[in-house]
Parts: structure tokens; C-alpha cells; sequence
């Protein structure tokens, strides 16, 4: 799930972000409303945190903006004014839940569940693909009975795989997918993540080749013995 983060005070946003992150999240940040703006025309995001005090666009004309222009993302706004009017014109203007500050982190990240639940059009938030199974909504991985326990990164190429089944991604799909525009890394980074996503994979019981290497092109599931789609969460 790739979150964009729209706030001005850059202390706060690096915080958010990495808490953020630490759920699992990818986030990239925009200090101002212009630069949000960029951001959701360029990329797909599932959600938008969306500061209400903003330089050159505040928050409240982007959230306009963003809904004249038809995209639904789900959009949560943050501010420091804790007035019920504030809170109307939010909503008035299509955001879809409001939290003050100073943050509750986990309020916030359960808002975020929320919305994210809210917006899934699918029947179930599981991705399945024979024994392996990812829940979005908890954020835990098994196959068969056998937890395993990922870090963010191999958690979030797990899931865009799952996503894709056997459709193929590249190395360069994969990083703008998983890590943040302010920090992507080599694609070799990839390759390194995979490798230990393969090894937890197999030490839970799964097939060595379970995530198979498509020579030149990239990364996709082996093909089942029993062909399973995926079910999107």
C-alpha cells in the first residue's frame, strides 16, 4: 500500500513516515499543496494524509481540487485546529476522516485501516496462492500453519507479487512500487530482498522456487500444482 503524506513541518512528516513504514506502508512526502498535487497526477496512491496549514496550496483546495478532478483515493486530513468548522469544510470538500494534532499513532494508523477497508471493492482482504497467505488487514504472513515473520520491505514485495500472480515484474517496477520516491536505492537491491524472501519462504515449508526468476525480465509466482488466482485484499 503506497501512501502519500502532504505536510509542511518536515520533523513531523520524517516521523510519520517512518512510523508509517514500520506498518508496513510505502510513503512519500510532499511539504506543499502544489507538490501533493504532482505527486497523485504521477503515481497510483491508496491513500492521501493531507495537512490542512500548507504553503502555495493550502489543504483544503487540494482535497478540492483533487476531487473535481475525480480521484477518489481515500483521503485523510491532519491539522492542528481542533474547531468544528475546520472539520466541516474538510468534510464539505470530499476528505474522508479528520484527525488532530498533536498525533495519536495508533488512532491514526487505525483510521487508516479504516479508510483502506472502506475503499476495497474486493470480497476478501486476503491474497492466497496455494499455502502462502497475506492478510493486509493484520499484516501477517504464513504458509500453511507456519508464520513468517518479514521485514517491511520483503512484506511489500510479497504482497505486489501476490497482487500479480503470474504476471511478471521487473526490478524497476518493483522499486517504484515498494520504496519511496526520496530514497530509491540500486535495482540490485531487489535481487538482495528476493533472496531473503526466498529463504523464509523455504523455511516455512514453501518450494525453493516458489517466487520464480524470469531470466532478463524479473520476478513473478511459480505456477501452482492446482492453479489458484490470487484473491485481492
Amino acid at each position: 500500500m503506497r501512501i502519500l503524506l502532504v505536510e509542511d513541518d518536515v520533523r513531523l512528516a520524517e516521523t510519520l513516515a517512518e512510523a508509517l513504514t514500520d506498518q508496513r506502508y510505502v510513503v512519500d512526502i510532499a511539504t506543499n499543496g502544489e507538490a501533493g498535487w504532482d505527486h497523485v497526477t504521477v503515481l497510483d496512491y491508496d491513500l492521501l494524509l493531507l495537512d490542512v496549514m500548507l504553503p502555495e496550496l493550502d489543504g483544503i483546495s487540494l482535497c478540492q481540487r483533487l476531487r473535481t478532478h475525480g480521484y477518489t483515493l481515500p483521503i485523510l486530513m491532519l491539522t492542528a485546529c481542533d474547531t468544528i468548522n475546520d472539520e466541516i469544510n474538510g468534510l464539505d470538500v470530499g476528505a474522508d476522516d479528520y484527525v488532530i494534532k498533536p498525533i495519536d499513532l495508533q488512532k491514526l494508523f487505525a483510521r487508516i485501516r479504516a479508510l483502506l477497508r472502506r475503499a476495497s471493492q474486493t470480497a476478501s482482504p486476503a491474497l492466497e496462492w496455494g499455502k502462502l497467505h497475506l492478510n493486509p488487514s493484520t499484516c501477517e504472513v504464513r504458509y500453511g500453519q507456519n508464520p513468517i515473520h518479514l521485514t517491511p520491505k520483503e512484506y511489500s514485495l510479497l504482497e505486489l507479487l501476490l497482487h500479480n500472480g503470474r504476471r511478471v515484474l521487473s526490478r524497476s517496477v518493483m522499486l517504484e512500487h515498494v520504496w519511496s520516491l526520496e530514497s530509491p536505492p540500486e535495482e540490485h537491491t531487489v535481487k538482495v530482498h528476493i533472496r531473503g524472501l526466498r529463504q523464509k519462504l523455504k523455511a516455512a515449508g514453501a518450494p525453493e522456487d516458489l517466487i520464480e526468476t524470469v531470466h532478463s525480465r524479473g520476478y513473478r509466482l511459480n505456477q501452482l500444482d492446482c492453479q489458484m488466482d490470487p484473491v485481492s485484499g
